[in-house]
């Protein structure tokens, strides 16, 4: 490679050291927790992220009008990629779900028959998704009588999703809202950021900022140690000059 001009070529071999000197920083456990920089950013985020997710409240309000409407339904618990047993013993967790709900449930196979009132059992899944969200896990263990919470509470997403279907189906619009409401604003949120903790983006705009300007001037800094070295190789960008017609 021949090098025409060595002090921009330089310039941009440092900025192109350092860039990767960051960079190498950044991919190192050194931002607490064993944490390296995008780990860092991505759990910072993701505790932002859940502290602007919490609609559990309001869902709850608008669900106030569905107590005491009742509903019957029934859905398949099977899923794509199921083993044999699978959807049954899928079946059969909801149904404890639902039963402990105030509903009756019927189990035929992979079929579930829930019948009861739809602001009940949506304010039974409100409640555990609030618990969810809080990290109160041990709340949801000590209901069902389980080990596993998670998978306990994920039968709310199994069934409702379904349920959401099936009401849409039958034409039943006012009730497939609020079940997607529901599963949309509450369990989803719930389950996704379960253990995380939740921070206000009021409290930490100083850090948002921060990695917003880091993010644009890291990103400028290579671009500008490609430009320095093309420049020092000949390489360079001009402004064409304007063609007059004779």
């Amino acid at each position: 490679m021949i090098i025409r001009n060595k002090k921009p070529f330089s310039v941009g071999v440092v900025f192109a050291i350092s860039f990767l000197g960051v960079l190498f920083l950044i991919f190192s456990p050194l931002f607490g927790n064993g944490l390296n920089g995008l780990q860092y950013a991505d759990d910072s985020f993701n505790k932002l992220a859940k502290g602007s997710s919490y609609f559990i409240p309001k869902v709850a309000k608008g669900n106030e009008k569905f107590v005491g409407k009742t509903f019957s339904v029934s859905i398949n618990m099977n899923k794509e990629g199921d083993k044999a047993g699978d959807a049954e013993k899928r079946a059969e967790l909801a149904s404890r779900v639902y039963t402990t709900a105030g509903a009756a449930t019927e189990i035929k196979g992979a079929e579930l028959k829930i019948e009861g009132d739809l602001g009940k059992v949506l304010e039974a899944a409100l409640q555990d998704s609030d618990a969810m969200f809080k990290n109160e896990g041990d709340k949801i263990k000590a209901k069902y009588g389980v080990d596993d919470e998670k998978k306990m509470f994920r039968q709310w997403h199994n069934t409702l999703t379904k349920i959401d279907k099936a009401f849409k189906k039958d034409k039943k619009f006012e009730e497939a809202g609020i079940v997607s409401e529901v599963t949309k604003k509450a369990v989803e949120p719930a389950y996704n950021f379960y253990q995380v903790d939740a921070n206000k983006v009021a409290d930490h705009a100083g850090m948002m900022s921060g990695l917003l300007v880091f993010y644009v001037a890291y990103t400028m800094w290579w671009g500008f140690a490609i430009f320095y070295m093309f420049e020092g190789i000949g390489l360079t960008m001009k402004k064409a000059k304007v063609r007059k017609e004779v």
